[in-house]
């Protein structure tokens, strides 16, 4: 065993990479899920209301809010997302020796599960599993864009967000595995640019008319008779987000702009660890078969990036976003991977020393953080 660890240690790797998770995860079960838990609490009691799917459902379960289900929910979530995205690798790339550095600098990535345990209760990873399923579900009708359809409007029922940091990423995937493989009809475009209008038209109901319509202190109130222990009221100090308007926020963002862009560097530092990632997937872009599928792909990339900058300058949860912003790319490059090729792209060397070198880094990092790195 000790040999095969010295002649393979990305097997090593993973077996940290778990051991940091584990980690992680008890760091977390000590601090107090502010902005997570609220989110439990907020339903449609005062009519319809932004980021509330969650708390709504919750109500159909439970009368008072415990804390602890925070933690029980969002780690069964992060469990759940972690065995499909290992159920993805494994039939993209199949799960071998001779594609574990892969697979470790995406699962084991501080951008990925790492970060989503440290998230933990956040709705990043809800946009991630969905684009996780959507990559494993058979796509070989337009009932695939409907299903896409629906899913995005759950996400943006749980936070409107999700139309900048996973709607786009899902429609990269319906495009690449849907409209490039089967032929254009009048029906599945139709259905496209409907489900489009749909989300759109609900984002902006969301955005503009999902605030509670009465006084904050009668909405905190509110708050308080769902909460196991009322005298928690801590847990509610982030009620204020549902009275903040946009503008607000973007103020906020640049009044904070000069403090938080010195974690830039950090951000270029921890994206350029992932090199061989990033080299390998360049190599599957060019090894396309087709120019005009080359050509949409890196429309897609730029399409989802250019909605990880408009976050930027809305909201300052930097750490968060380049870290969804990185997993996009990996769930991009498993759509990629099932197009034509007109050549095989060999796996990263699982005996280069620098990329095993990098591996290691990329494994000792257990997250980047929620708004400045670390």
């Amino acid at each position: 065993m000790n040999l095969r660890l010295r002649e393979n240690p990305w097997r090593l790797m993973l077996a940290v990479n778990v051991a940091v998770v584990i980690g992680v995860f008890l760091y977390k079960i000590t601090r107090e899920p502010y902005v997570p838990y609220i989110h439990l609490v907020v339903d449609y009691h005062f009519g319809f209301t932004k980021r509330a799917l969650i708390g709504a459902i919750v109500g159909l379960f439970f009368s008072k809010v415990p804390v602890w289900l925070v933690f029980a929910l969002s780690g069964a979530v992060w469990l759940i997302t972690s065995g499909l995205f290992i159920k993805l690798f494994q039939r993209t790339f199949g799960l071998d020796e001779e594609h574990l550095p892969l697979f470790v600098l995406m699962a084991g990535s501080p951008f990925f599960l790492k970060n989503f345990m440290h998230t933990l209760g956040h709705f990043d990873i809800y946009g991630c599993a969905l684009a996780i399923g959507l990559l494993l579900v058979p796509a070989r009708s337009v009932a695939f864009v409907i299903l896409a359809a629906l899913g995005s409007i759950i996400l943006l029922l749980i936070h409107h967000i999700h139309l900048l940091m996973y709607v786009p990423t899902i429609a990269v995937i319906v495009v690449l595995r849907y409209y490039l493989v089967q032929c254009l009809s009048a029906l599945n475009v139709a259905i496209g640019i409907a489900a489009l209008a749909a989300i759109g038209i609900l984002f902006v109901a969301a955005q503009f008319y999902g605030s509670i319509g009465v006084p904050q202190d009668v909405f905190v109130d509110y708050l308080k008779g769902r909460m196991a222990d009322p005298t928690r009221t801590n847990l509610l100090s982030f009620a204020y987000i549902w009275y903040q308007p946009l503008p607000q926020e973007i103020r906020d963002t640049w009044e904070r702009m000069p403090s938080n862009i010195l974690g830039v560097p950090v951000f270029a530092l921890l994206i350029w660890l992932h090199a061989p990632l990033w080299r390998y997937f360049a190599d599957l872009i060019r090894a396309l078969a087709e120019d005009m599928h080359r050509c949409i792909v890196i429309a897609g990339l730029v399409a989802v990036s250019f909605g990880y900058l408009i976050m930027f300058g809305i909201v300052f949860d930097y750490s968060r976003w380049v870290s969804n912003w990185a997993v996009c790319m990996f769930l991009i490059l498993h759509a990629v991977k099932t197009l034509p090729a007109s050549q095989a792209v060999p796996s990263l060397a699982t005996d280069n020393p620098k990329t095993t070198l990098l591996g290691w880094i990329v494994t000792l990092i257990p997250r980047v953080g929620i708004v400045r790195p670390f």
